[in-house]
């Protein structure tokens, strides 16, 4: 059973402050950081980092992004109550609750096969109730598309086109772009066939892998 107590829920209050504190604003992305329960995805050895500001492995060569990171990207993706969003890179699945809180009908993509599995038989037990999918997320979902907003969670090399293709009109897609070391967060707008670009900070992510992102060559 999910053991969500007092001292847990202090810890998320004391982090969605440090949060505020960051430059986050967003009043719905804070709320859904101060409810979902980060320490469930962490394992026993790390259970006492759960609410700190930080990265940690989730095994299989991948990381629970940090707080500030997921609430960023959340905030630039501006997110509204029954929007059809792609995320790319399941990951531990914080990520997709986050999206779940924020009201958004979640699909979301995974890879790594263990990943997959381990996050589609997991996230489901405490609520959280995303479409489910495995491959090469660098192409997206066509066969669900298309999407009002894209939310990448892992470093590109470049702006995979299937993603762009897969954007609605006036949709948004958020992604790290740059090397395996460092990239920028751009956050990418779609107006009339247009693609209008902004770009933040420097962030570091796991690789994107697959066919639009980084090979194991690479």
């Amino acid at each position: 059973m999910l053991e969500d107590n007092y001292k847990q829920r202090g810890l998320r209050n004391k982090l969605v402050k440090k949060l505020r504190q960051k430059g986050i604003t967003d009043e719905a992305v804070l709320a859904a950081i101060g409810k979902v329960p980060r320490h469930v995805f962490f394992d026993d050895a790390l259970l006492a980092h759960a609410y700190e500001d930080k990265a940690f492995p989730i095994g299989e060569g991948q990381t629970i992004s940090q707080p500030y990171t997921v609430a960023f990207q959340s905030e630039k993706l501006e997110v509204k109550p029954g929007q059809k969003v792609l995320e790319i890179g399941t990951g531990s699945g914080y990520q997709a609750a986050i999206l779940l809180e924020l009201g958004a009908k979640v699909y979301t993509i995974e890879f790594n096969r263990k990943l997959y599995e381990k996050t589609k038989a997991f996230l489901p037990s405490f609520g959280y109730n995303p479409y489910f999918f495995y491959g090469d997320g660098s192409k997206g979902i066509p066969a669900k598309a298309p999407f009002d907003k894209i939310i990448v969670t892992a470093g590109a090399p470049v702006i995979p086109s299937a993603l762009t293709d897969q954007l609605t009109e006036k949709g948004i897609l958020i992604i790290p772009v740059g090397d395996r070391e460092s990239q920028k967060m751009l956050k990418i707008h779609k107006n009339a066939g247009k693609l209008l670009k902004e770009e933040f900070n420097q962030f570091a992510f796991v690789p994107l892998l697959g066919e639009g992102g980084w090979t194991s060559k690479d």
